[in-house]
């Protein structure tokens, strides 16, 4: 039998990339391997190592992509805006490179470009998450609409997490809708900011319900997680999580409110 071949026109595979070139080696390979081609494929690097810009070099004898550099680290922020400026295609599937799709992610693809071009007010189609989105209408083919109401019926500061650097499907304008990613902070407060400013500007998205279920992220001790975590951040002990939670609750609240991000 001949293996199904997913060819997605008007699409442009963007992945930020920083030291972890073995790592893009294996979503580009994983992508071939199911058959998925893409219109454009853009990388975007954060200033590596020489070994690791030599290896992705290397690799685009294999994996014909864009590569877009810069001289010197500069931030989540600046890697995602730069890669965004390059793509030319309608539709921009965001990844980073620790990333390896599951072999049902191709026909969840094709469903959420079908929804994209049905709704036209759709910015954004999710297919990860660390955890469930706590306000969920169902819609179709495994997917959700998000639902976000400042007002208190709708409880609990998770209702905030509706944007999210995770794997995503998103019109290319992004950025002139919802701004530009905030450059020279650190990786968690960017996705803070852009995260808020989605909201304030009254983003749509759709949520994919088995939401570890087309991606897996997997990081090794030799190329692991370039995102840094405090112990204030990453603490289970009981004390901490819950001044964790309610200092989130009113933090993401006031915010909101009071503080203009779009």
């Amino acid at each position: 039998m001949t293996p199904l071949t997913h060819t997605f026109e008007g699409v442009t595979l963007l992945i930020t990339h920083y030291n972890r070139s073995n790592s893009l080696e294996r979503l580009l390979r994983t992508f071939k391997e199911q058959n998925c081609s893409f219109q454009d494929i853009v990388v975007s690097d954060d200033g590596s190592k020489t070994e690791h810009l030599d290896k992705l070099k290397e690799l685009q004898a294999t994996y014909p992509f864009r590569l877009i550099t810069t001289e010197k680290n500069r931030g989540l922020g600046n890697n995602i805006n730069k890669g965004q400026d390059a793509v030319q295609t309608p539709y921009t599937l965001y990844i980073q490179e620790d990333f390896v799709p599951k072999p049902i992610f191709a026909q969840s693809f094709r469903n959420a470009l079908d929804f994209m071009e049905e709704k036209n007010e759709l910015d954004m189609v999710r297919f990860y998450a660390y955890f469930k989105y706590p306000f969920l209408k169902p819609y179709k083919n495994g997917f959700s609409e998000m639902l976000f109401s400042p007002w208190p019926w709708y409880w609990g500061y998770q209702k905030f997490y509706y944007y999210s650097d995770h794997p995503h499907l998103r019109r290319s304008n992004f950025l002139e809708k919802f701004g530009r990613y905030p450059e020279g902070l650190k990786g968690d407060v960017t996705e803070y900011r852009m995260m808020m400013a989605f909201i304030q500007k009254k983003g749509k998205a759709l949520f994919y319900d088995d939401f570890q279920g087309l991606f897996d992220q997997e990081n090794s001790s030799a190329e692991p997680s370039t995102m840094k975590r405090n112990y204030w951040r990453e603490s289970e002990q009981p004390l901490v999580t819950a001044a964790r939670h309610l200092y989130r609750h009113l933090r993401f609240n006031l915010d909101f409110h009071f503080s203009r991000f779009a």
